[in-house]
C-alpha cells in the first residue's frame, strides 16, 4: 500500500475486494543507508559461494542452516557492526553494497512455487547477514517451509492482500501480525526492480498520538486474522485472541498492525476512531523506499509497518523480484506477556538454529 494510505475496515478473506485507492504522492526515501565496504561484500559472497559448494542449493538442509551459523559467527567485524540493531526512531536502515548481476540471476520467477533454487546463492547471503542478526525463521504452512521467500507478482493474485499481490495497495502492516512466533526482524533484499517499484514504511516512534488514543489501542479489543498466504490457518477451530494494537515497551511504543486482517466492524465506535487516527498518524509519517538490485532493507517488525505501491506486472521475466528472510532475536522483550500463550491459528514457525 502507499504510505500509510489504509484499506477500508475489510472483513477477513474480503482484503482482496477492497477497491483500490488512488496512490498518493510519495514522499522522499529518508531511509538510513548503511554500506558494506568491498572488502565485506567479497567475505558474504566467498563464503555463500563455499557453502552452496558443500551442501548444493537446497537452503532449508540442516546442514546448510548449521555452516551458515558457523560462517556467520567468523564474519568481519564490519559486517556485524552494519548489522548493529536499528538505532534510529526511522525504525529501519537500508544495507548497500551487495553484488547482484541482472545477467547471473536469470529471470524472474512467475511465482514463489516456480521459483526453486533460484538465485540460491542470494538465499544464503541474506542468510548470513539475518544469522548475523539473530535466528532466521521459516513457517510450516508458508512458501514450503523455506527459509527464504522469493516476493514475485503472480498471476491470479493481483488484487490480494499477499506478497504475490501487484495491482492493488498493499496495506501497511505488521509482518505475520497474527502470530506471537512473528520475526522481530523483516528483511527485504532485493534482485530486480527495474520499474522503481516502493516499499513503503512508517515508523510507530515517529507518530503523534495523544494518550487517550494510546491508551484506548491498548486495550485488547480485536483478533488479527491470519492473512491469505497462510491457506491452513483457515481450517483451524480455536476462537480468534483479541490482541492490542499497541503496546509500551521499555524503550517506547510498539505495534502490531494489519488492517486487512482485523474486523474493525466489531469494535466500538471508540476503537474505530482511535484506530483511524492511528491509520492517519502512519499515512502522515511514511516514507517510500525504492530498492535497487543488491540492496537490503531491514525492518524492525515491532516499530515498523511496511506495504507496497500497485505496478502493472508484465510477466515475462522483468518484474520485481524481492527475496524476504525473517529474524527473531534471541532475549528480545519487546511484546505483551500475554502473547506467549496465544495459539498463532496452529501455524509454526521453524528457528534454523534452535536457541531452546
Amino acid at each position: 500500500m502507499s504510505p500509510g494510505t489504509t484499506t477500508p475496515a475489510c472483513p477477513h478473506r474480503a482484503a482482496p475486494a477492497c477497491p483500490q485507492s488512488p496512490s498518493p504522492a510519495l514522499p522522499p526515501t529518508t531511509a538510513p543507508v548503511r554500506l558494506l565496504d568491498e572488502a565485506s561484500v567479497g567475505e558474504l559472497h566467498r563464503a555463500a559461494r563455499e557453502i552452496l559448494h558443500a551442501h548444493g542449493p537446497g537452503t532449508s538442509s540442516p546442514g546448510l542452516l548449521w555452516q551458515v551459523r558457523e560462517s556467520a559467527a567468523g564474519l568481519g567485524e564490519a559486517i556485524h557492526h552494519q548489522c548493529r540493531p536499528v538505532d534510529s526512531d526511522a525504525g529501519l536502515y537500508v544495507l548497500r553494497g551487495l553484488r547482484v548481476t541482472d545477467a547471473d540471476l536469470g529471470p524472474t520467477p512467475t511465482s514463489w512455487a516456480t521459483a526453486g533454487d533460484a538465485g540460491a546463492h542470494h538465499d544464503v547471503v541474506l542468510l548470513l547477514l539475518a544469522t548475523v542478526m539473530g535466528v532466521p525463521i521459516a513457517w510450516e504452512g508458508q512458501q514450503r517451509g523455506r527459509f527464504v521467500h522469493n516476493i514475485v507478482p503472480a498471476r491470479g493474485h493481483e488484487r490480494q492482500q499477499t506478497g504475490a499481490s501487484s495491482s492493488v495497495l498493499l496495506s501497511p502492516h505488521t509482518e505475520d501480525a497474527f502470530h506471537p512466533g512473528r520475526a522481530h526482524l523483516l528483511m527485504l533484499g532485493c534482485m530486480r526492480n527495474p520499474d522503481a517499484i516502493a516499499t513503503t514504511a512508517a515508523g510507530i516512534r515517529r507518530v503523534r498520538l495523544d494518550e487517550a488514543t494510546v491508551a484506548e489501542l491498548s486495550r485488547p479489543a480485536l483478533p488479527i486474522l491470519p492473512d491469505d498466504a497462510y491457506f491452513e490457518a483457515g481450517d483451524f477451530s480455536g476462537p480468534p485472541r483479541r490482541v492490542p494494537t499497541l503496546w509500551q515497551a521499555a524503550d517506547g511504543l510498539t505495534l502490531r498492525f494489519d488492517p486487512a486482517y482485523t474486523p474493525l466492524d466489531q469494535a466500538t465506535p471508540a476503537y474505530r476512531a482511535a484506530y483511524a487516527r492511528l491509520e492517519a498518524e502512519l499515512e502522515r509519517v511514511s516514507v517510500a523506499v525504492s530498492l535497487t538490485p543488491g540492496e537490503v532493507l531491514v525492518v524492525d517488525n515491532d516499530l515498523v509497518v511496511h506495504g507496497r505501491v500497485p505496478f502493472a506486472p508484465r510477466y515475462d521475466g522483468t518484474d520485481r523480484w524481492l527475496k524476504r528472510a525473517s529474524v527473531r532475536v534471541p532475549g528480545r522483550r519487546t511484546r505483551p506477556p500475554a502473547e506467549e500463550h496465544e495459539h498463532g491459528y496452529g501455524q509454526k514457525a521453524i528457528e534454523a538454529h534452535p536457541t531452546t
